[in-house]
């Protein structure tokens, strides 16, 4: 009896040892799952540049997770301890400007440091990371909660990343002589254009329009796109270009107008051919004798163009004020003038004594560029009016014959 009663207790003992491994069994493979080891299984860095203050710049990398969520860790450096900023991924290009895609975790000014880990757009559209490499986006860094018009970082990520592959033109003072620059060209990863315009001796609180336009600045031509305002305070202005590829806006046929406000378009403040009409720094000058008055005498500046065209400058001293002069090359020499008219130049203007041509062809529609200068038996005339083109002001031998 006694026997059965301790048999019946062991019994008793044994299943509930049983039941409590099962139990401890179950909580281990619960807890297992909790603490998931997720491993980094690529990451991509991108630059984040100074906007506000040009001490604070940085990276934000963008890291794979095997849990197939996503960890960006922004790194900045120049912040300062007690600041907290604010940070997103928004849509488009930081020159285009968009919504807010991303909220992400904000930087901490003392270590300058943030990370956000997330599998979603703020809209809960789901993302990954072979989709943020491809992301129409760009990052902002602000400075505060309450302040976030001043960014501190900024920076094209995913199919907006520049390539680091530039082209910089110059911009050439017009109305204004203190006024000039240049403009920056870079690609980005998806093939479009930053163009970036940087001007010094701009007005502060100015705003100036730009805009490429077709043909030369010599030509002139109707605007092909327009560019994003001129700051007069900073002299700088970021367009992104979307409707042309980089490479092809290298070989455009166009320039760039910087003009004095949108109520004064007339006035320019710089200007530069750009693309296939950009001046390869090859040149040569002729010089333009005095001839009915002493007094007046000059040169004209032939400059090879990248596509072989030329741009012609005639530079005369002392004309008189409101006054057009013709210009032409004739045929022959000044020797065995008069000469048959070959090429009409614009005529010099009086007020500055300067005369701007683009050189492709003769009157008659023959190809004439920069090497056909160089062996032309011509010589140039500048002539006092157009109702008195016998009178002379300037006169010099081209080409073959000088």
């Amino acid at each position: 009896m006694t026997l059965f009663f301790k048999s019946k207790s062991l019994l008793k003992y044994f299943l509930l040892f049983s039941l409590l491994t099962i139990f401890s069994c179950g909580d281990d493979d619960s807890d297992g799952d909790a603490f998931e080891n997720v491993t980094q299984l690529a990451s991509k860095t991108f630059q984040l540049f100074p906007v506000e203050d040009p001490s604070i710049s940085g990276t934000a990398k963008f890291i794979k997770n095997s849990n197939e969520t996503v960890t960006v860790e922004i790194q900045l450096i120049g912040t300062e301890e007690g600041n907290l900023h604010p940070a997103h991924i928004h849509f488009n290009t930081a020159a285009e400007g968009g919504d807010i895609a991303i909220t992400l975790q904000a930087v901490e000014g003392e270590t300058g440091f943030s990370t956000t880990t997330f599998d979603v757009l703020d809209d809960d559209t789901i993302i990954s990371y072979e989709e943020l490499l491809d992301f129409d986006g760009y990052i902002n860094v602000h400075f505060s909660e309450s302040n976030l018009e001043d960014i501190i970082a900024q920076g094209d990520i995913g199919q907006n990343e520049l390539t680091g592959t530039t082209k910089s033109y110059a911009l050439g003072s017009v109305d204004f002589p203190a006024i000039s620059g240049n403009a920056t060209f870079s690609q980005r990863v998806n093939n479009e254009t930053l163009v970036t315009i940087n001007l010094d001796g701009t007005p502060a609180s100015g705003e100036h329009p730009a805009h490429i336009h077709f043909n030369t600045a010599a030509e002139t031509g109707a605007i092909a796109y327009s560019l994003n305002t001129i700051d007069g305070t900073t002299g700088e202005s970021k367009t992104n270009i979307d409707a042309i590829s980089y490479n092809n806006l290298l070989d455009f046929d166009g320039y760039i107008n910087v003009h004095l406000s949108d109520t004064n378009l007339d006035v320019l403040l710089a200007q530069g051919d750009i693309g296939q009409n950009e001046l390869t720094g090859t040149s040569v000058t002729y010089n333009l004798s005095a001839v009915s008055d002493p007094s007046i005498m000059g040169d004209i500046t032939f400059f090879e163009r990248f596509n072989g065209e030329a741009l012609a400058v005639i530079d005369i001293i002392n004309t008189p004020n409101g006054a057009m002069h013709p210009a032409h090359i004739h045929a022959g020499s000044v020797a065995t003038a008069p000469g048959a008219i070959l090429f009409t130049f614009t005529p010099v203007n009086g007020d500055n004594g300067v005369s701007k041509t683009n050189v492709a062809m003769l009157d008659n529609g023959t190809s004439f560029v920069y090497n056909d200068v160089l062996t032309v038996d011509g010589y140039v005339n500048v002539h006092e009016s157009m109702d008195n083109l016998a009178v002379l002001v300037a006169q010099g031998n081209i080409g073959a014959n000088n």
